[in-house]
């Protein structure tokens, strides 16, 4: 799976949340201010270009959804990043977190509970 750019990502997290949409509707969700019909416009066909997402005709106006799920996407982002960040291993990726303080003891007990429950 391709990787997106932080304004294809922005864009795709839009439709994520509201599902299918027409650009005007994307370009609304946006807090002010607000990026051009036009630029919104551009980053979707680039995004049905790398499969992203797909669009339905209505007259000449089109409504965009997206084609890959959020948690499909964010799976395959956190495995490339922890290949290419921490050789690999999530258990790296834990003690970097740990060493700089942005993960507590309450988030390391919640992660082994998720564990436990999920070897069940």
């Amino acid at each position: 799976m391709k990787e997106l750019t932080k304004a294809e990502e922005q864009i795709m997290q839009k439709l994520w949340e509201s599902g299918p949409s027409f650009i005007r509707n994307i370009v609304e969700m946006f807090p002010e201010p607000k990026p051009a019909y036009t630029t919104v416009a551009t980053i979707i066909k680039i995004l049905e270009s790398k499969g992203f997402v797909e669009h339905e005709n209505y007259g000449n106006i089109y409504k965009f959804y997206p084609l890959v799920l959020k948690d499909e996407y964010a799976g395959n982002f956190l495995n490339s990043f922890v290949r290419d960040y921490f050789e690999d291993s999530y258990s790296n990726m834990i003690s970097f977190f740990s060493k700089e303080k942005k993960i507590s003891l309450k988030d390391l007990e919640d992660i082994r509970k998720l564990l436990l429950k999920d070897k069940k």
